[in-house]
């Protein structure tokens, strides 16, 4: 397996170990393929995007892989990723749902066509915007239908405890992580200490998210960070869940490329 500072070009072998994280990007979605700043929208998968949750699952199983428990984000297309990935890989396991999992809140870009707005603000604002560890997006108005505060599932929420303040307007990576840390100290830690295999299906910055943290990643290399879609992320974790290796599944080839693929639209190039 690759160490995390290297390159593996050898597929997975068979694997049986305890206590194994994976991290899993949920498939492509509508707005992904349309280009569109998602963020806590909820949209679902496309049909590659279907494809690539089985897939993954297939390419888990096939490696040896099994799992005790599943997490993901209270939005569909990380759902529906979970449960494709969790079919093909024919298991019934306890699935956790949190919306501190969510995906990066993107304010008021949120719907915003990616081209366009670089178009609008110029491509050093945008490039600052979508890609800096610590500079949010203009934040969306209380009122809007973007603002998770006027979202069904988080009033429900907030009726059931939750401080309403917690419910972002905007993010920057900087608040993702610190929206992310207690759920991974709280409630994912435990069950890796007790040697459970954890899945983690979520989106591309909530994953970075535990990326940088998991890894030590700096604040500025986590800039150029980027996880495709629909290819699981598998760590050998140590007794104290320092990371012993890692390494994506799948052919690595197709995952460069796909890696190459989400670098540049998150540069502007795509």
């Amino acid at each position: 397996m690759e160490s995390i500072t290297g390159e593996n070009p050898i597929a997975p072998t068979i694997y049986t170990m305890t206590g194994t994280l994976v991290l899993l990007r949920h498939g492509q979605s509508t707005w992904n393929e349309l280009n569109l700043f998602t963020g806590w929208h909820d949209v679902e998968l496309t049909e590659q995007g279907v494809r690539e949750a089985s897939a993954a699952g297939v390419t888990m199983k096939e490696s040896g892989l099994t799992f005790d428990i599943a997490h993901t984000s209270l939005l569909r297309r990380a759902m529906e990723t979970n449960r494709l990935a969790l079919s093909a890989m024919g298991l019934d396991i306890p699935i956790e749902r949190s919306w501190r999992l969510n995906e990066r809140h993107y304010g008021a870009l949120q719907g915003l066509d990616k081209k366009e707005t670089t178009l609008r603000h110029g491509a050093e604002q945008t490039m600052i915007w979508r890609r800096s560890f610590d500079v949010p997006p203009p934040p969306v108005d209380a009122s809007s239908p973007e603002h998770p505060a006027n979202d069904p599932r988080y009033q429900q929420l907030v009726s059931e405890g939750l401080d309403a303040s917690l419910l972002p307007a905007t993010e920057c990576l900087a608040d993702v992580l610190v929206r992310v840390l207690p759920y991974w100290n709280d409630v994912i830690t435990p069950q890796l200490q007790e040697e459970k295999n954890v899945l983690v299906t979520a989106h591309g910055n909530s994953l970075r998210a535990l990326v940088m943290h998991l890894e030590n990643i700096s604040r500025d290399d986590i800039v150029e960070f980027n996880i495709p879609t629909g290819v699981p992320r598998l760590y050998e974790l140590s007794d104290t869940l320092t990371v012993k290796s890692v390494q994506y599944m799948g052919d690595q080839e197709a995952i460069a490329a796909a890696a190459e693929a989400v670098a540049k639209q998150a540069s502007g190039k795509a």
